[in-house]
């Protein structure tokens, strides 16, 4: 059974930074690709963040590019999320999705697997 299990979500004032973590469990995980997604309350969940597994190539969603950085770590099979400039519309339940079936990492719809989601809340 694959599992992502997130962490280092919080509450930090505008402008701080915060570092997610998301690490796979589970004999058969494998993935092309990792994402980050959010989602705020009364809102759909939207793509945040990508990187392609095996070369590492990186995307962003506008909204967050020059501020956020995606990362990975093979060995571990970890994905982080490094938050810089946070502002108080970052605030959402952050979660990370792995599994990827095909087409694009900035569709939800293609992930097979999910965390459980972790609270990122940006004061002003």
């Amino acid at each position: 059974q694959v599992q992502l299990v997130e962490s280092g979500g919080g509450l930090v004032q505008s402008g701080g930074s915060l570092r997610l973590s998301c690490a796979a469990s589970g004999r058969t995980f494998s993935t092309t690709a990792m994402g980050w997604f959010r989602q705020a309350p009364g809102k759909e969940r939207e793509f945040v963040a990508g990187v392609l597994w095996n070369v590492g190539a990186t995307y962003y969603a506008d909204s967050v590019k020059g501020r956020f950085t995606i990362a990975r770590d093979n060995a571990k099979i970890t994905v982080y999320l490094q938050m810089d400039s946070l502002k108080p519309e970052d605030t959402a339940v952050y979660y990370c999705a792995g599994g990827l079936y095909s087409g694009s990492l900035r569709n939800s719809d293609r992930y097979a697997y999910w965390g459980q989601g972790t609270q990122v809340t940006v004061s002003s």
